[in-house]
């Protein structure tokens, strides 16, 4: 196996080389597309319903402030699953969690990786171990990397629904990396595209991050990353170039 060397670009003094044994990535928006509108549009088309773009903003007032509160600890992930359905459980007299499920078939139907990450994880097979950390659901995320046969590209992948703690908790990264044999914190990077759970995440657990920031958005405040792309391309350019990367046997 060998070991992946980059430049921090952002924090060395003197070309410093960092040497990232293990690279961690999040799923959604990172790796995967995730287009919930569209998977919503069509799980309620298979029942009938026209769902509008209105009531997609009626449906999100209701999902991100439950995201927020899974993230916090506050609740577990079957009552967010259950809760973000609830407006329709009344409505169409059909249980939230069969909605749920419903839901979730159809967005690992219509999963797709991001422009860019077969050809990263690609170039980054042998140079580094490769892992997924994500805050998703253990039914979309065992049914995705099936269909997107991406599955074989990762040494670990773990699921916040199964580990009970979520992003940026630090049981799910001190779990990550117990089943990485717990390497060396320094020797790990962290990639997402959430400045408040992957990057924040990576840098409690002591990580060094990359945020992936496609929409050129300002990262809260005290969230630092230690490195910033736009795209999974610059972020291959990033850890792949010659002139910033050397190989040697582990």
């Amino acid at each position: 196996m060998a070991t992946l060397y980059l430049i921090d670009l952002k924090h060395s003094r003197g070309g410093r080389v960092k040497n990232y044994s293990w690279i961690l990535f999040d799923a959604d928006e990172t790796l995967f597309h995730f287009d919930a509108y569209r998977g919503l549009v069509l799980m309620f088309a298979k029942l009938g319903i026209l769902f509008t773009r209105e009531n997609y903003e009626e449906y999100e007032r209701v999902n991100k402030p439950l995201w927020t509160e899974y993230q916090n600890g506050q609740i577990n992930a079957q009552q967010l699953q259950s809760r973000r359905f609830a407006p329709w459980e009344e409505k169409l007299q059909t249980p939230a969690q069969e909605l749920n499920r419903a839901f979730m078939t159809v967005m690992a139907d219509i999963c797709a990786p991001l422009d860019g990450a077969l050809s990263l994880l690609n170039s980054l097979k042998g140079k580094s171990k490769l892992g997924v950390i994500t805050n998703g659901f253990i039914e979309l995320q065992q049914l995705r990397l099936e269909r997107t046969g991406l599955k074989d590209h990762f040494d670990v992948f773990v699921i916040s629904e199964e580990v009970g703690h979520a992003k940026p908790h630090p049981r799910i990264f001190d779990h990550t990396l117990s089943l990485m044999g717990d390497p060396s914190r320094e020797d790990v990077l962290m990639v997402g595209d959430n400045p408040d759970a992957d990057i924040l995440g990576g840098l409690n657990a002591g990580l060094d991050t990359c945020w992936l920031n496609v929409h050129n958005t300002v990262a809260p405040e005290g969230i630092t990353p230690h490195y910033e792309v736009r795209s999974l391309a610059e972020l291959e350019s990033l850890l792949v170039r010659e002139e910033w990367m050397t190989t040697c046997d582990a």
